[in-house]
């Protein structure tokens, strides 16, 4: 089973490692936007979307890292107090009751606005802007499907015995 882990682990690691570029890439064209506006008076609307699309490919795919690291926003009125063994327990519970149904509900409903997007290869959001709305759209079954995998991952690891599951998810 923690080989399993490990293999679930490693898509998120694969995600991230390509995905994070996409945050440089993002600034180097914010900033030839603003350089390109305000020195020169010239404007591509493609261009403006494009930093958009990044930013939503960077968060959307870049969620499921986040949540391997425990990086994740966490409410932690009572995690932070808690025991060990609580902790574990609030983990358990939020992966099987909360997270693993929300992507599971997120995924069903989304799912008839991303297939009628593809099929109509849905356009720009602006005059102008990139042709490829669909591709934007389904980033949200793609955010689903990578946090439910390393959901699975953690819960794997959460249920396994102690002395066979690793204290660190990082």
């Amino acid at each position: 089973m923690l080989r399993l882990a490990d293999f679930l682990d490693m898509i998120s690691r694969v995600t991230a490692s390509v995905i994070r570029w996409l945050a440089l890439l993002m600034v180097l064209v914010q900033f030839g936007i603003v350089v390109g506006r305000y020195v020169f008076g010239y404007n591509i609307i493609a261009v403006q979307e494009s930093v958009l699309y990044m930013h939503a490919t960077l968060f959307m795919l870049g969620a499921a890292y986040t949540l391997l690291v425990d990086k994740h926003v966490r409410v932690d009125v009572f995690y932070a107090k808690a025991t060990p063994g609580t902790r574990r327990g609030i983990d358990i519970f939020g992966h099987i009751f909360l997270l693993i149904p929300s992507m599971l509900v997120i995924l069903y409903w989304s799912w008839p606005s991303v297939r009628n997007s593809w099929a109509i290869l849905e356009g720009p959001i602006s005059v102008g802007g990139i042709e490829a709305v669909f591709l934007l759209k389904s980033l949200i079954p793609a955010f689903c499907i990578l946090l439910m995998i390393q959901s699975l991952s953690l819960l794997i690891r959460l249920l396994l015995p102690r002395s066979a599951a690793p204290e660190s998810r990082a």
